[in-house]
């Protein structure tokens, strides 16, 4: 790996109690800030109007919390234009990866094993360079080089994209919205456990309630998989004292009266979760606890992984930013993965990743 052009930064406790500096600036859901320092990689390439709006957005993580530190990885032009428009105390905390190769949102998610920006930033997080990563770029070339550069954890064969949105009674989290789009019964139980774990470390709650994505509540609604999986989790013991509560409905997504987590597979899961951007925008813009979400979590592999909207806008690219510093400092991976029995460093690297 190149070495960063302005030298490593060393790495310090994760966390404190501190106060949010400003309160202002648009948060990832259900997230408080918390300091400590944090080492993020970020595409610089990655997203539809990438590199401008991920300079916008870094710009601004790193204005917004002191603690936070960015390997910009990308090419040297563009992440000079990030760091000439910092102050010299906040140049201090960029480092620099150079990568001129991406992989376009068309190309076959094989392409990330070539040494393209979103490859260069999962292995500097391999390596140590990095805590973290956020990417905009393609999710399938995202989740296998994540897959096979990190490892996935034991006995989970598809990861998967975690959510959090505001709903009417606190947060919900969503998965999978992209990650996977095979919606097997061993797929969304897994996906329940990995869902229920990262409620509980995450976001707080307590004995998350976990709910399976339907077209009816009643039993035996829904198609193969559903009507399957359905009494698999009613005999499941779930991680994080979650309990299963059956089957839900698209209008307890936004409710959260029903629900703390809800499991679908990826394709409903993003369907679901754009069709929600969508309604927010006929109504006239977002809910005061915020819109949809355009940064999701990566459960599943061993590292922290943020990955953004490809339609995201700059204020989407620093709250990503700000949910890979916030899933950091609360070791949230790790914990996760003690919560579901497993130890991050017990990974497999093999080739089998499919996201469609």
């Amino acid at each position: 790996m190149t070495s960063p052009t302005t030298g490593r930064v060393t790495h310090t406790p994760r966390r404190s109690s501190a106060t949010p500096a400003d309160a202002g600036r648009p948060r990832p859901v259900g997230v408080e800030t918390e300091s400590g320092v944090a080492r993020i990689a970020v595409d610089l390439l990655g997203g539809d109007d990438a590199p401008a709006v991920v300079v916008d957005g870094a710009l601004r993580a790193v204005r917004d919390d002191p603690d936070l530190h960015l390997l910009l990885v990308g090419p040297t032009r563009v992440a000079g234009a990030l760091i000439d428009a910092l102050d010299p105390a906040q140049r201090d905390r960029i480092t620099v990866r150079p990568t001129h190769s991406v992989v376009d949102m068309a190309d076959d998610p094989s392409a990330a094993r070539a040494d393209t920006t979103v490859r260069a930033a999962v292995a500097a997080v391999r390596a140590g360079y990095a805590d973290a990563l956020v990417s905009a770029g393609s999710t399938g070339a995202t989740v296998t080089a994540a897959a096979l550069v990190l490892g996935r954890w034991p006995d989970v064969r598809r990861p998967a994209l975690a959510a959090a949105l505001p709903a009417v009674s606190g947060t919900v989290v969503l998965l999978d919205v992209g990650g996977s789009l095979e919606p097997s019964p061993a797929t969304l139980a897994r996906n329940a456990a990995l869902g229920a774990a990262y409620a509980s470390v995450a976001y707080g709650i307590t004995a998350p309630r976990v709910g399976l994505l339907s077209v009816g509540t009643e039993a035996g609604k829904g198609d193969r998989a559903r009507r399957l999986t359905d009494p698999m989790l009613g005999a499941a013991a779930l991680p994080g004292d979650a309990r299963y509560v059956g089957l839900v409905e698209g209008y307890d997504v936004c409710l959260g009266t029903s629900a703390d987590v809800v499991v679908t597979d990826g394709f409903t899961g993003n369907v679901l979760l754009k069709a929600i951007e969508g309604a927010y925008a006929m109504a006239g813009g977002n809910p005061p606890g915020g819109g949809a979400p355009r940064a999701a979590a990566l459960l599943g592999v061993a590292g922290t992984v943020v990955v953004c909207h490809g339609a995201a806008r700059a204020d989407d690219i620093a709250s990503g930013i700000a949910l890979a510093a916030h899933l950091w400092r609360r070791d949230a991976t790790e914990r996760v993965a003690a919560l579901l029995g497993g130890d991050r460093t017990d990974r497999t690297t093999d080739t089998e990743v499919r996201t469609s």
